[in-house]
């Protein structure tokens, strides 16, 4: 390509760069807008931070085998009851969103039952899962009118 292809009059490019300039004008400015954010994307995790906090809370008799807070993800390892040796869950917890909401918490259950010295998959009750979410969820809202009220 020859150098007259990309030659400008210093018109022209007088006029390019003042076009520049008026459209980057427009961009700036003192006045920001303001969003009112919810307490609880204020954070430094990626996930809301009730549902979180509540989550670690409700887990918390299980050993905990992971916790992702930029994920979402909290694993416990198994856990037996000391009344129920006989038996052990392993749970694990998703939060998908930021928003303190209903959908935004999966809860999954592994159980087990010991037969004959060897652990066996059992099935997990519908009622046990959507408990420990209702738990999860009334705990986070808790914390979130606590936080509101102070």
């Amino acid at each position: 390509m020859t150098r007259a292809k990309f030659a400008f009059s210093k018109t022209t490019r007088a006029a390019l760069v003042c076009g520049a300039l008026a459209s980057l004008a427009a961009c700036g400015g003192r006045d920001r807008p303001t969003t009112e954010l919810q307490s609880a994307q204020i954070n430094t995790i990626g996930v809301n931070a009730f549902l979180w906090r509540a989550a670690l809370e409700t887990v918390s008799f299980a050993p905990l085998a992971s916790a992702d807070s930029a994920g979402g993800v909290i694993a416990t390892d198994w856990y037996a009851n000391p009344s129920n040796p006989e038996e052990r869950v392993k749970l694990t917890v998703t939060i998908l969103d930021q928003d303190l909401r209903a959908d935004a918490l999966r809860v999954a259950a592994s159980r087990q039952v010991s037969q004959n010295g060897n652990w066996v998959e059992a099935p997990v009750q519908a009622a046990t899962v959507q408990k420990l979410e209702d738990i999860i969820l009334t705990k986070a809202r808790d914390l979130r009118r606590k936080a509101l009220a102070s």
